[in-house]
């Protein structure tokens, strides 16, 4: 029997017709490369290897901080007073500050006992305290569940208040500005602050609120997260990577030397008369805890880290969570530089080089250009070189100074350097998400303020027995699981993979079919979908 040909299945016509097409790409292709492709390209990474070198002084800067901290010994209980409350025979409890404990909750039903339990076991005179619990659950479920809890405490004896309202303007930072309206919040001098999923130690107001009671001009006392969950899966070890890095370098760079960073959100101690010299809670953006922050921090307030004092708290333990969370935490601060840029500019009770602090070093490069430089440069402009080889990056900027800041970033958690090539590459994906949510931050646009909560499993998932007993969910849709976005910069990244590998010379298709396949992962829905049962 004769071979079939092709033309035996496919007109001439069809044939035809695409060998016109693919004829008219290479000469649009060869019209267009070099009067604009090439231009365009080289300028691309002229900004984008200004943007490594801040980044790169910026983490340069920040490690030798820390080096000179470590060999001085720059602790806070030393740059501060320092001492324990004392019991006074003469005033009895009086002697020590009231103070109001803020648990804002929204749906929380694997935790809301967690911290509660937590905030209500802490060592301070019973009289001198009072436990907030902020309820802004839709599920009356939950609500009953709660409410029954604060009345278990309240029966052995603990101040414990349970605040809802008939909505939910503001989300955390309304609920927070509502609590704060009550009319025994009067009688406070201190707020500490502790998402649903926190547990403080006993000792955590001892240890925190004499920094406060010493130190009139200090407004802010932040603690350090402890991730309950970090051992979880490979995503979860991500996130404490990052997270890590951000407590033990930026936070206590910030505290040591301009007496500013921004509040976590939680597990943090707030006096009350800076909240309200500052304006109070806002909630115009998505990040209240760090535009409460910055704002008191123009008001002349001080900040201290104590990252000696680690207070219990939960990881998202799937991607949609992180995902969302990730979105909120670098769309809010994008936002929140566009409404008060020129605040800072005009403000006159700050020095001129905090002022650049905040703005260039906080904002500009930690919260804009880190994200952004991440994903145009790995994921956009590098592989793009490759199909335009007489555009070169020189070897310093593409290879040299990454490496430089992954090993800087990684110092923050030691025990997971042998995982630092999934870090890089998960960061990288992550790096679309957020760059897509920093442009919408800056350019206000759709979801400029959306406000998902972070979903918490908290004991969930301990043990077998009790996963078991939870209720079975839905299977994932196709639909639901692809990630469209992440699949399209991975065909992206393998094209100029295959590209390289049919007519490059230097092996840069190794690292982009690595980056593909990262993307393909997590695209196709293989990455933190099913959460473990131990």
């Amino acid at each position: 029997m004769e071979r079939l040909s092709t033309t035996t299945f496919i007109p001439d016509t069809f044939l035809g017709a695409r060998d016109d097409f693919s004829m008219q790409m290479g000469v649009l292709w060869s019209k267009i490369r070099a009067p604009l492709i090439v231009p365009l390209l080289r300028i691309t990474i002229v900004l984008c290897l200004i943007m490594s070198v801040m980044l790169f002084i910026e983490r340069l800067y920040m490690g030798i901080v820390i080096v000179l901290i470590k060999l001085f010994g720059r602790k806070p209980d030393k740059r501060y007073n320092w001492e324990p409350m004392k019991d006074d025979v003469e005033l009895g409890n009086s002697a020590y500050p009231m103070v109001l404990v803020q648990i804002p909750m929204y749906n929380e039903r694997e935790v809301y006992q967690l911290s509660i339990r937590a905030a209500c076991g802490l060592s301070w005179p019973s009289d001198r305290i009072i436990i907030q619990v902020l309820d802004d659950s839709t599920d009356s479920t939950v609500k009953d569940m709660v409410e029954l809890e604060c009345q278990r405490w309240a029966s052995k004896g603990i101040n414990i208040k349970y605040e809802i309202r008939d909505n939910r303007n503001g989300y955390k930072a309304g609920a927070l500005k509502e609590g704060m309206k009550r009319s025994y919040v009067k009688h406070c001098d201190y707020v500490a602050i502790f998402d649903a999923d926190f547990q403080p130690e006993s000792d955590f107001l001892c240890r925190t609120i004499p920094f406060l009671v010493h130190n009139p001009e200090i407004a802010l006392v932040q603690t350090r997260w402890k991730f309950v969950n970090s051992n979880e899966c490979l995503m979860t070890r991500m996130q404490e990577m990052s997270l890590d890095y951000h407590f033990t370098v930026e936070q206590e760079v910030g505290s040591s030397t301009h007496a500013f960073f921004g509040f976590n959100g939680t597990a943090g101690v707030w006096r009350i008369a800076a909240i309200n010299e500052a304006g109070g809670w806002k909630d115009r953006t998505t990040v209240e805890d760090m535009d409460l922050a910055v704002r008191a921090s123009l008001k002349g307030w001080k900040f201290v880290y104590l990252g000696s004092i680690k207070v219990k708290n939960e990881l998202p333990s799937t991607f949609k969570a992180y995902r969302y969370q990730q979105h909120r935490w670098s769309c809010g601060p994008a936002n929140l530089f566009r409404k008060m840029v020129m605040e800072i500019i005009r403000n006159k009770k700050v020095s001129l080089w905090k002022k650049i602090h905040v703005i260039y070093s906080f904002f500009f490069v930690r919260k804009i250009i880190a994200h952004i430089n991440a994903f145009v440069f790995y994921c956009i402009v590098l592989p793009a070189t490759v199909l335009v080889p007489e555009v070169v990056v020189p070897k310093w900027g593409g290879i040299y100074i990454p490496s430089i800041i992954t090993l800087l970033n990684a110092v923050g958690t030691p025990r997971s350097l042998h995982l630092l090539v999934f870090w890089i590459l998960f960061e990288n994906v992550m790096s679309l998400h957020r760059t897509k949510a920093t442009i919408i931050g800056l350019l206000e646009a759709s979801r400029v303020n959306e406000w998902i909560v972070t979903e918490k499993l908290g004991d969930a998932l301990k043990t077998l027995t009790v996963a078991a007993k939870l209720p079975r969910k839905p299977r994932i849709r196709i639909g639901e699981r692809l990630h469209l976005l992440e699949l399209a910069v991975g065909c992206y990244l393998f094209f100029c993979g295959t590209y390289d590998f049919a007519f490059g010379k230097n092996y840069v298709f190794l690292f982009l079919y690595i980056q593909a396949m990262a993307f393909y992962i997590i695209g196709f829905g293989y990455v933190g979908t099913f959460v473990p049962n131990s």
